[in-house]
Order: structure tokens, then sequence, then C-alpha cells
């Protein structure tokens, strides 16, 4: 599937891309995309695709925004860059702060800006780690995390993450962690149970993992309040209320890694407001600038804060950073990207138009390829299997993923495949014959695939 062109060409000689197959790139090339308007970009030969992932889950307000790139501007010509080291401040970032504190859930007053969701879990690991050293507390140290989980690549945040393949020739994990069962009644439900008891077996081995390692050596519990990159998995109903139970009880902290769920996505503020959880401490990003400039941002509880800044009293300093922490262009962006989604009502509209996909999504279930469809919100997966009864994965996992994903851009739509799961999150802006749009491509797409199969799977 050659993409020869001149641009193409010239990112094959010169480029390393994230994610992706190296050696495999070098053959086929890059869809170079030229620009976006709404929910929809365009390739450098004129084609036209539904942005279905929003990107990288992440552009809320639709791509060619005028008052982000104004934001930009403005702030350009004004003060371009500052830092925020050694009291020093700029008003951008003052007021994304502010606003934070406003709108995330109750007692996360306190913001840490970084430039992506990899730094905002690897500062929330230093941060856990100087919050006990300062209690006193130099054995607790050690993170709970989930299979299946994503909270970044950096060698701290990789740690965390739960999928094979960050791991792999890495030599990660390389802080303490344990990886718990991944919370996906689906697939790790044993034959004959029920979801009920699904959940309490997860909590059977909470607790039982932190007897093993000892309580007094576990700082915190990580997790996004739903799975996004690991393949949009939605955990059991009381999941979120037993684990903060149980985490309380040992004095465990609580972080919420809303860097995909923030700012609307499941039709709420955060994930934390629709599953009810009170985190400790929660990362930022994607969505907080749409992704028009690199921004996350660490939210920080009173409790946790009081700690760090007398401690950084004691001892002179918190010794933690980065050149664009709280960067007056990027902050001005999140300022004038929150007021949008607040103006133009993004968070009731992804509740709306979350309904209607899930709903028009899960009239798919009886089709033979279609395992599963689960999501919330404007957040959803659609899971195609081997066999539906049993339940049996394709024997190449993600070979079937892969070529829906290729042929997909043939009907105009750029969705993500996460093995065989096809993974959508379109912007917060969509509407409901943009809905259409996007699932008469997908079901196009899905015919495709089955004649694929059935045909015995040429090359693709």
């Amino acid at each position: 599937m050659s993409r020869s062109n001149s641009t193409a060409n010239r990112d094959i000689a010169h480029h390393l891309h994230p994610y992706t197959n190296a050696a495999r790139h070098a053959e086929t090339g890059p869809i170079v995309i030229e620009r976006g308007e709404g929910i929809y970009v365009f390739d450098d030969q004129g084609n036209r695709y539904i942005e279905a992932l929003a990107g990288l889950w992440s552009v809320a307000v639709g791509f060619g925004e005028q008052r982000l790139v104004d934001a930009a501007t403005a702030q350009l010509g004004k003060l371009p860059f500052y830092h925020t080291f050694a009291h020093k401040s700029n008003l951008p970032a003052i007021e994304l702060a502010e606003k934070l504190a406003e709108i995330t859930p109750e007692g996360l007053n306190h913001a840490f800006f970084t430039n992506s969701g990899s730094e905002a879990n690897d500062t929330i690991i230093k941060m856990v780690w100087y919050y006990n050293n300062a209690l006193g507390r130099p054995e607790k140290k050690k993170f709970l995390a989930r299979n299946g989980g994503y909270h970044g690549v950096t060698v701290a945040s990789a740690s965390l993450t739960g999928l094979v393949n960050n791991h792999r020739d890495f030599d990660l994990p390389a802080i303490p962690v344990r990886h718990l069962t991944c919370p996906h009644f689906y697939r790790y439900g044993n034959p004959g149970e029920t979801e009920a008891q699904f959940l309490d077996r997860l909590m059977a081995e909470l607790e039982t993992v932190i007897a093993e390692e000892g309580a007094e050596t576990i700082a915190a519990f990580i997790g996004e309040p739903i799975m996004s990159a690991g393949g949009v998995l939605p955990p059991p109903e009381g999941y979120w209320a037993r684990v903060q139970e149980i985490c309380r009880k040992h004095d465990i902290l609580v972080v919420a890694d809303e860097v995909i769920t923030g700012f609307g996505r499941l039709g709420t503020p955060f994930g934390s407001d629709y599953f009810g959880i009170k985190p400790d401490l929660m990362a930022l990003s994607k969505q907080i600038t749409s992704s028009y400039q690199p921004l996350a941002a660490v939210m920080i509880s009173d409790r946790v804060f009081e700690v760090i800044a007398k401690n950084s009293g004691k001892i002179g300093t918190f010794g933690h950073g980065y050149t664009a922490s709280g960067h007056p262009v990027a902050t001005a962006v999140g300022v004038e990207n929150l007021k949008v989604i607040e103006e133009r009502g993004l968070v009731e509209n992804a509740a709306k138009m979350g309904a209607i996909l899930q709903e028009r999504l899960r009239k798919l279930a009886d089709h033979p390829l279609v395992g599963e469809v689960r999501g919330i919100g404007l957040l959803a997966a659609v899971e195609l299997v081997a066999n539906k009864e049993t339940r049996e994965k394709f024997p190449e996992p993600g070979k079937v993923g892969g070529y829906f994903f290729a042929r997909a851009h043939k009907h105009g739509l750029i969705v993500r495949n996460i093995l065989d799961s096809l993974a959508f999150c379109p912007p917060l802006i969509i509407n409901e014959a943009q809905i259409d749009e996007m699932l008469q491509a997908f079901e196009a797409t899905l015919k495709d695939t089955a004649e694929w199969i059935a045909a015995g799977q040429p090359s693709a």
C-alpha cells in the first residue's frame, strides 16, 4: 500500500515515528495530513477523513478553531515565552490554574503544569515520593496500577502503564509497581462468573496484593476512570467506590489519570465526576488545549499540597520542573479552549451525542464479527472476534483490526485499532448528522472486513 510522493519520501528518509512499525513505514510511507476543519482532516492528496479519534483522543473543539489560533497569536505577540521557576509567573498560567481549581473535583485546588500526560504522571510519581519522604515514610513508595492501563511513555510513567508493547525491550517496569487484573468483565470474567462476582474477585485481589506488599510500602493507586488506550474498557459497576474505600482504609493515595476522560469526554466535566472518584492527584492533558498546544497539568489536593509546600520550605525548594511549565502561549490557548467548551455547551453536547453514538453502535452487536460494543459518552469501542459465542480472538491479534484501520481510510474514516478493537473518540463538537456519516463509513468498512476474512484474508 505504497503512498509514494515527494513529501512522503522525505518523511521516510528522516522521520522516526512514535507507535509505528519503522520497518513497515519504510515500505508504505505516511498519509500526510495537511489541514483540518471541524471533525474532518484532509491529506495532501485532497482526501477528506472523519477524524473519529479526535486526533489522539484530544481535539475537543475540532480542527481549525479560530479562537484558539487568535489566542496563541496574541500571546506570541505579547510574551512568547517565560518560565515559572524561582517566583516568576505569567497571567495565562495564573488564569488557567484558577480555572482548573474551579472546575475539577472538590479539593483539587493546586495546579502544576507540564507538557504532556506522560510528564504529568512522571511528576505525580515524584510528588508522591517527595510527599512520603516529607512525612517520614521513606518505605511508602510502591504504586498499584492495572494491566491494560495507559499512563504514558517516560521511564517512570511507562512503568505504570500495563501494556506489553510499552515494556518490551525497554527494560520496564523500572519503578516499584504491581499491576492488577484488568477490570474488563467481557475479557477477564471467569466462565459462569457474574459481573458482581468479578468485582468481588478484583477487590479480593487488591486486598491480597496490599497484604503481600505491606500497606506501609504502598504509596498510591493510579487508574483511568475508564481505560482508553487499552481498548476503551469501562469498569464494573461499583468498582471505583470499592477501590477508594480500600485505598482510604490503608492510607493509599488515589490518582485519577484523566488525560483522555477530562473536559467532557464522558458527558460530565471529568471522568471522576461520572464515577464518583475523589482523587488526591489528577493528571490532565489532551483536551486541556484541544492539543493545539502541548500542555498538561497535575491537580493536587490541599492535603498533598500542604505537605509538599512545607517540605520545600524545609529543604529550600521543590526541585522539579520543566522549561515550559506554565508556558504562556500554551496556557493562553488552554484558557480560551475551556471558554469555548463552556460557552458552546460541549460537555452537554458530549452527553447528548454520546447517548446517540452508544445506542447506534450497539445496534451492531448482532453482526457476526462483533463481540462487544462498549463505552460511555463520546468514547466507545467495537471489539471484533473470531467467534461470538466463545469470544475467541483471531489467531493473530491485531491483524483484522489493522486491516480495518487501513481499509477505513478508503471510506474517509480514521479510527484507532487497539489490536482488534476499533475505538471512537470524536471531537466534542460532533452533531447527529455527522455521527450518521461516521457510522455509515464504519459499517461499510465492517462489510469490507467481513468479505476480506471470508476470502481468506488476502494481503491488505
